[in-house]
């Protein structure tokens, strides 16, 4: 994806293009020069500014070109910003914030069950990481590796986690030597390399990201439902649970459960998260073994036995997934529970005539809501900058997805009340200032509740069931995702996958320019079938497949 190297900010930087027009356009005419009277300097700054604002939006629409408005809308919004290191990119506060609203919702989670936080080294040695070869083919391509020490080489690479399976095992065969040692659960928090070549895109396919990674014996379906609940109750996403087909499945695991979600604007299915079963896979490769507690004399000791595992990790991704779904053409559409700022209030109203009394009045008026707000738990702030129009922090905010706007001036002083403005909707409203500390949280709940009833009708409306082949490209070219009986043949999965791939565009809708050469691949075995399930005597929408279907199963384009 292509950087937006032409972000224009409020701070003053040069513009070209767009703002040369505009200025061209507000020349006087030739015929009669007029002299202009000169500007003091707050007016030439305040000029400026009003300018910018106009620069300062979204110049992509989200319905033409995905990737370049999803550029926009990070860096505009001041989500992210780039580094010198392509694929790498700089997480900024706002975002960062969001991160840790999910860890600290997940930590809480995993911590009732019993699991408990640590850290493993970055560096994996090399001999380490090939011990499990099926592990290791699954990242070979993305493993980025050290090969000096400063100016001398190492006598063998060290690999930087591409995932920490074969960094955490060699621990865990120390620790667990008894069955009274299990379970075994243990979580980090850290930051993963995968040195991914393929169309970089910030948080959802980038060289470094930050997540959790846990080693357990258990809990794999527990964990799947506690990141479902990360996407549901704090990014407002839907999502659907289910199993991953064997083409699919996590490298080295004996199944894999996955959350998966729905980017609306391109039709496309998202992997948001998930969870492994890794059988005694990995306890065989690096000797995690207990004593049988079944042997009860010493004349009967039995072989020891390998322990069985699992592994669940939640990333960054999450950030872009919420992106994609709820933001807009205006900037990011953030859902309360996880923005930094829940509501931003601008004085408005004010103007030269307004005496200084007033002005003082109505500014302490103004701290005083925030004031009710903070205490009744909403993260409110002010915007308190000077020679900025209420118009230009409106469009600012709106930019950076502030859920709730209250604007306060003179009339809403007299009426005792605020003026209400919703991100994720037209439209305004107002709360009396005697119910400010019960109407906002409120507002803020509706919010949020309406912002994933409007994902979750939006995914359920482009899930469709095909029983007919010939229906089914035409509906993912519908920009939909398809449950369809299959029989589950990996060869099978591959073949649709490629009879599926797009020739030529059909229809007027835009779309992203890689999806017309992308086939439909399995997203997820869904847990919730349709009623009845597969018929018995059902064929393999395959046509070229010929055996019975065993289940239905959720296809599509996917990120």
């Amino acid at each position: 994806m292509a950087e937006v190297s032409d972000r224009t900010k409020a701070d003053g930087e040069k513009v070209e293009g767009a703002e040369a027009a505009t200025k061209d356009a507000q020349k006087p005419k030739k015929e009669k020069p007029k002299k202009e009277p000169k500007q003091k300097p707050q007016q030439q700054q305040a000029k400026k500014k009003n300018e910018d604002a106009a620069l300062i939006g979204i110049t992509v629409p989200k319905e033409e070109d995905l990737a370049g408005w999803y550029g926009e809308v990070l860096a505009k919004g001041e989500f992210l910003e780039y580094s010198d290191v392509p694929g790498c990119y700089i997480i900024n506060p706002s975002s960062y914030a969001v991160w840790e609203y999910i860890v600290d919702f997940l930590n809480k989670k995993i911590k009732s069950i019993g699991v408990r936080n640590c850290y493993f080294p970055l560096f994996i040695s090399e001999a380490h990481l090939q011990k499990e070869k099926d592990h290791l083919e699954g990242f070979e391509a993305e493993v980025a590796w050290v090969t000096h020490g400063g100016k001398e080489k190492l006598p063998s690479r060290l690999a930087i986690r591409p995932t920490s399976e074969t960094a955490m095992y060699p621990y865990y065969a120390k620790k667990i030597r008894s069955h009274r040692d299990l379970p075994l659960r243990l979580n980090q928090w850290n930051n993963v390399v995968r040195w991914e070549f393929k169309h970089a895109m910030p948080f959802l396919r980038s060289r470094e990201f930050l997540w959790q990674e846990a080693g357990a014996s258990e809990e794999v379906r527990q964990v799947l439902d506690f990141y479902a609940a990360v996407y549901e109750e704090l990014l407002a996403v839907p999502v659907v649970k289910g199993v991953k087909t064997e083409n699919e499945k996590f490298a080295g695991a004996y199944y894999t459960t996955t959350i998966e979600g729905f980017v609306p604007s391109t039709g496309r299915g998202i992997q948001a998260g998930t969870s492994h079963c890794l059988g005694q896979h990995f306890s065989k490769m690096f000797g995690i073994t207990v004593e049988d507690p079944s042997s009860t004399k010493e004349s009967e000791k039995k072989d020891r036995l390998h322990v069985w595992q699992n592994s669940w990790g939640f990333t960054t991704r999450s950030i872009g997934v919420m992106v994609l779904v709820h933001s807009d053409n205006k900037g990011l559409v953030l859902p309360p529970r996880v923005a930094e700022v829940q509501c931003i209030i601008v004085t408005v109203g004010l103007t030269a005539k307004t005496s200084s009394e007033d002005r003082t009045r109505i500014n302490k008026e103004t701290e005083a809501i925030k004031t009710v707000l903070i205490e009744a738990g909403t993260r409110a702030e002010i915007d308190t900058r000077e020679g900025y129009t209420p118009g230009y922090k409106f469009n600012e905010h709106e930019l950076k997805g502030v859920p709730l706007r209250l604007e306060f001036g003179p009339k809403d002083s007299e009426k005792h009340q605020v003026t209400t403005s919703r991100r994720d909707q037209e439209g305004k409203g107002s709360v009396p200032i005697t119910e400010l500390n019960t109407a906002i949280p409120k507002l803020l709940e509706q919010i949020q509740s309406d912002m994933f009833n409007k994902a979750a009708a939006e995914y359920k409306e482009h899930r469709v069931l095909i029983t007919n082949w010939d229906d089914f490209v035409p509906a993912l070219n519908q920009k939909n995702v398809c449950l369809i009986p299959h029989c589950l043949g990996s060869a099978c999965e591959d073949t649709i996958k490629d009879k599926s791939k797009r020739i030529a565009q059909t229809g007027d809708s835009p779309e992203d320019s890689r999806a017309p050469s992308m086939g439909a691949k399995s997203l997820c075995i869904p847990d919730a079938q349709p009623e009845g399930g597969v018929s018995e005597g059902t064929k393999c929408l395959n046509p070229e497949c010929g055996e019975k279907a065993k289940t239905y199963v959720l296809f599509g384009r996917s990120y």
